[in-house]
């Protein structure tokens, strides 16, 4: 039987490698130089690496540190994408959609596991994804 570790077992930290070896799979067509490629392998990476570390720390309070960067990466890999379609760096805007649609998953429960690791936390009220500013 294979040993695993707790974070291993946890959906988000499953769905975190598939996109970072989705994002891997982008950054080859792309060239080096860009600056957002090198930011979109680190936050990428940066998911996953922080769920475990966070999930091994014994304080909600600590876990909920790292849970809350893990999920500031992967706005940050959004914006990314964002930032390739803007320079046209992504002809294909369904594949920056489609990186997006897995973030969007990451980020929500994310968001669960950071409201059930912290719930005297004040949250933000949660929106729907691509919603622009309220109205009043």
């Amino acid at each position: 039987m294979a040993h695993q570790f707790d974070h291993e077992k946890l959906d988000v930290y499953q769905a975190s490698i598939q996109f970072v070896s989705w994002a891997d799979e982008l950054l080859e067509q792309l060239p080096k130089s860009l600056a957002v490629t090198n930011q979109l392998d680190r936050a990428s990476t940066s998911i996953p690496l922080n769920l475990a570390e966070g999930n091994g720390k014994f304080t909600d309070k600590d876990r909920c540190r790292f849970f809350d960067i893990a999920r500031g990466s992967a706005l940050e890999c959004a914006a990314c994408l964002d930032v390739l379609v803007a320079k046209n760096r992504i002809s294909n805007t369904d594949e920056a959609e489609e990186g997006k649609a897995q973030l969007v998953r990451i980020v929500s429960m994310l968001v669960g596991l950071i409201r059930r690791t912290s719930p005297d936390r004040v949250h933000e009220a949660q929106g729907e994804y691509g919603e622009g500013p309220a109205k009043d």
